[in-house]
């Protein structure tokens, strides 16, 4: 069972213990990511991420290192479009050690100037690497066209232009803002002394800053688009996609299913027509992302550059097959059963159940039992189906990106299939 309990200084936390585990994981949750950027600062979040990496009052960045070591730990962080987490996997009998690690990374970074150039290459040469991905490209691509203006549109790593203009000051006011009591959880599964670690977080967090502003959601208007990008590639990338469901909707698992059945698996009707029946290309798959006022669907596949008219109409054909005829229960059934065995050998790892209980309680004020969510998944009807298959199922309401080795007309091709 899990539990919710709020602190005196009034963050939250969540417990989920398992003593019949000999580890448990750690993670520090904050309510910030690159929606809550601008444009002069965009990539922020990211960089702060690094930062808290690289040394603090207490420790160097090699001390911070030895020390996970020192427990056996593994540690880590990511940077997402709503949110931060910094994390720490350790046996149990070390969970105290882990806690005092991550607390110093998070409350006694230094932000060293010299370091933070030195770091800033680093993420350059990130930039290079996902710049040099076309699948990265194309995907970034697909999300500037499907939200444009809004947030979610924006690189979650920056620009190169972004990121060599932000300062250590622009940091620490960043961190003063976006990093609050109201906006930290802290999540905890596997085995510890509940107490023990509440008692330390209580004590440790308390200097911080109570609330931060309250958060204006930017409307989000959608009108499709698309883009072509040429590069030196030898294989054509192309993805297709439109705005769908926040993951708040009560949807959220008819469109888990959905999508699994259209291009999740090797069984999926997307890889079973293109790449199986038509041989049009290696990689096709679905997928779906979901935030706290909206989400997207796409979906994508790597082609050579003479058969992109053929994926595109492939794909047109297999969403007017969905939009008519929707989909049989035996389909829906299997589709089901991938998206229920994955939720429970999720369960079997302890950080897979910190993540979603530290994302849940911070975007949603809730945290879900797994009976609840088997339940919900299992409570989807060819009705939520039927649902699902009209907001995805018109090719007409969809935003395409393209990364090919040609000059290619794509907004010619998506019109004239």
């Amino acid at each position: 069972m899990t539990e919710i309990i709020r602190l005196k200084n009034g963050m939250r936390m969540v417990f989920e213990e398992l003593p019949h585990l000999k580890s448990a994981s750690i993670g520090i949750w904050v309510r910030a990511g690159s929606i809550n950027e601008q444009k002069k600062n965009m990539g922020i979040s990211h960089l702060i991420e690094h930062m808290m990496f690289k040394g603090t009052e207490n420790r160097t960045a090699k001390e911070i290192a030895t020390n996970v070591d020192k427990i056996g730990g593994q540690i880590n962080a990511f940077t997402g479009k709503e949110a931060t987490c910094y994390y720490i996997k350790t046996v149990s009998d070390k969970i105290d050690a882990a806690c005092d690690i991550l607390a110093d990374m998070f409350l006694n970074s230094q932000f060293d100037k010299e370091l933070m150039k030195r770091e800033k290459q680093v993420i350059y040469e990130e930039m290079k690497m996902s710049n040099d991905d076309p699948d990265d490209v194309a995907h970034d691509m697909l999300c500037e066209t499907i939200f444009k203006e809004h947030p979610l549109g924006k690189s979650i790593i920056g620009t190169k232009s972004s990121l060599s203009g932000i300062t250590r000051n622009m940091i620490m006011e960043y961190i003063e803002k976006e990093y609050t009591l109201d906006s930290i959880v802290i999540s905890v599964s596997g085995a510890f002394n509940k107490e023990k670690v509440a008692a330390f977080f209580e004590e440790r967090f308390a200097a911080l800053k109570p609330h931060k502003n309250a958060f204006t959601p930017v409307k989000f208007n959608y009108n499709r688009g698309y883009k072509t990008k040429v590069k030196d590639v030898e294989q054509s990338h192309i993805f297709l996609g439109l705005p769908t469901i926040s993951i708040k909707d009560d949807r959220y698992y008819a469109f888990a299913i959905m999508n699994t059945l259209m291009g999740g698996s090797m069984g999926s009707r997307l890889f079973q027509n293109i790449r199986e029946e038509k041989g049009l290309a290696y990689s096709v798959y679905s997928m779906q992302a979901a935030y706290q006022d909206t989400g997207y669907y796409m979906i994508y596949a790597g082609v050579a550059d003479d058969k992109i008219k053929d994926v595109i109409s492939a794909v047109k054909e297999e969403l007017g097959r969905l939009k008519l005829d929707g989909v049989s229960a035996d389909e829906m059934e299997a589709a089901r059963q991938q998206i229920r065995s994955s939720y429970i050998y999720s369960q079997e790892n302890t950080n897979s159940r910190m993540m979603a209980n530290g994302k849940n309680l911070l975007l949603l004020d809730k945290v879900f039992e797994a009976e609840e969510v088997v339940a919900a998944i299992d409570e989807v009807n060819l009705d939520n189906m039927r649902e699902v298959a009209d907001m995805i199922g018109d090719m007409d309401m969809y935003s395409a990106s393209l990364v090919t080795g040609k000059k290619i007309s794509l907004s010619n091709i998506m019109r004239g299939v």
